[in-house]
């Protein structure tokens, strides 16, 4: 059998991809200075809130925002003098969204034009928190600045570089590539595919002794299962369950697993689930599905189809035609059959249902950007196809306010609606536990107080679609 874009191969891709962060743009295009912020003290009126740590709606809330925190919540509170009144009555109130799986660009040399451009994107869809899957020494600057309010953005968490079979190819490597991440200051190490077993346990040994975690993909030779006995922080797009889920009675070749396991689709045993699942919740390990990079890379959808979406307009003219090299050579491959595409949704729908009723914390992130998912917007694709796995909606945006704190260790910090917590909220026109859609469609996002309208939303965004559009003539 023809080998499906081996994980190897999806990463030189992805890294392709992830190129477009060195196209030139304008400093200025979408400019996010949060000196166009409002006043210190803003209310929202009667709104009705999801605070997200319990399945209620609250009717008739105030929230009174100060500082960048909430600050009182309740019924017809006294405004101060000043103070900017936001009217939500008819409307709902809910926190900012977590991206958990995040890439964000590199300056080139002092024009940040795009990574502010980035930003942005994710912002304008209610993302108030990003973390950063691919980092680069200029992501702790950005971090740094964006923690000051030199640039509003979401908050960040960034991984090191990545740590994979070309980066870390021996064990001495390993030791001084973990120590020399941690020195410099990441939250978490990133890990790739191709990382030899023994290399892997040296970097799970350095990284506990020095005291970082890790997270990302599971190589081949490492295989889920001892992946999940070493402490991962986060399983990314499920990697290595579907290779899992194969009995060794299939006498199958690990390496000809093709993109995620697809090859190896209709030779799951799902009854082997229970026990990985088990294994999962057990050690703690979080999961990042990232299921819209399935439902979208892979569908049968033709390329054209796809790039006709409204979203496609804010992306450069140059990484659309990447995006759909990269989908056209998906569909091309002889291993590739829209039943096989099916079959395949299914066994990943099987594997979300099994860790979910294990109680695995499920984090929400849908990898972005990445062929056909615009950073920002991708993130509802995400939410839906999560929905589609039978998950419930309340549960799905759980994955991306509460628990995401959680994760982080910042319970109550941010991703919920209490006196206290980052002012991080999307108002919207209908109850997102009924239309999830309607967080796209949203009326305004705050960031840590930072007020922005759906008017000066929609202002930017008309900026990046006349640039790239410019492009296109």
């Amino acid at each position: 059998m023809k080998k499906l874009l081996q994980p190897q191969l999806w990463l030189s891709l992805s890294m392709l991809v992830l190129l477009f962060a060195c196209n030139s743009v304008s400093k200025n295009s979408a400019n996010t200075s949060p000196s166009e912020s409002s006043s210190d003290d803003i209310i929202f009126t009667a709104a009705s809130i999801l605070p997200m740590d319990s399945e209620n709606v609250l009717k008739d809330q105030d929230v009174w925002v100060k500082a960048g925190k909430i600050y009182k919540i309740g019924k017809k509170l006294d405004a101060p003098a000043g103070a900017k009144i936001i009217n939500a009555k008819g409307k709902f109130l809910m926190p900012g969204i977590s991206e958990m799986h995040a890439h964000i660009p590199v300056a080139r040399g002092e024009d940040d034009g795009l990574v502010r451009e980035t930003l942005f994107l994710y912002l304008a869809n209610g993302i108030t928190t990003i973390r950063g899957m691919l980092g680069n020494p200029y992501h702790l600057k950005l971090k740094e600045q964006v923690a000051a309010g030199e640039i509003l953005s979401p908050r960040i968490y960034t991984s090191g570089t990545s740590v994979n079979g070309n980066t870390v190819p021996s064990i001495e490597v390993a030791d001084e590539n973990i120590r020399a991440q941690k020195v410099a200051g990441y939250d978490f190490l990133k890990l790739h595919p191709g990382l030899k077993k023994e290399v892997f346990d040296e970097v799970v040994a350095t990284a506990k002794e020095v005291g970082i975690k890790y997270a990302g993909h599971v190589s081949v030779d490492v295989g889920i299962r001892h992946a999940l006995s070493n402490d991962y922080a986060s399983v990314d797009h499920l990697d290595g369950y579907l290779e899992g889920l194969v009995p060794e009675s299939a006498g199958v070749n690990p390496n000809a697993n093709g993109f995620f396991g697809f090859n190896f689709t209709e030779l799951v045993d799902k009854e082997m689930m229970d026990e990985l699942a088990e294994l999962t919740a057990e050690k703690n390990v979080a999961v990042v599905p990232t299921q819209t990079l399935f439902t979208r890379w892979l569908s049968p959808a033709s390329p054209e189809e796809m790039a006709a979406e409204p979203e496609m307009k804010y992306m450069n003219p140059r990484t659309m035609d990447s995006w759909k090299k990269g989908k056209f050579g998906v569909l091309s491959n002889e291993a590739y059959s829209e039943e096989r595409y099916e079959k395949y949704i299914d066994v990943r729908h099987h594997i979300l249902k099994s860790l979910h009723e294990a109680d695995v914390l499920f984090l929400l992130g849908s990898d972005a950007p990445q062929v056909f998912n615009v950073p920002g917007f991708s993130i509802h694709h995400e939410i839906q196809s999560i929905i589609d796995a039978g998950i419930s909606p309340y549960e799905v945006l759980k994955s991306g306010t509460v628990n995401p704190a959680r994760y982080f260790k910042e319970e109550g910090a941010y991703g919920v609606i209490k006196e206290g917590a980052s002012a991080d909220l999307i108002l919207t026109t209908a109850n997102p536990l009924e239309k999830p859609s309607t967080i796209r469609d949203n009326l305004g996002v705050m960031v840590r107080g930072k007020w922005m309208a759906r008017s000066e939303i929609d202002e930017r965004l008309k900026e990046i679609e006349d640039k790239y559009a410019a492009m296109n003539n």
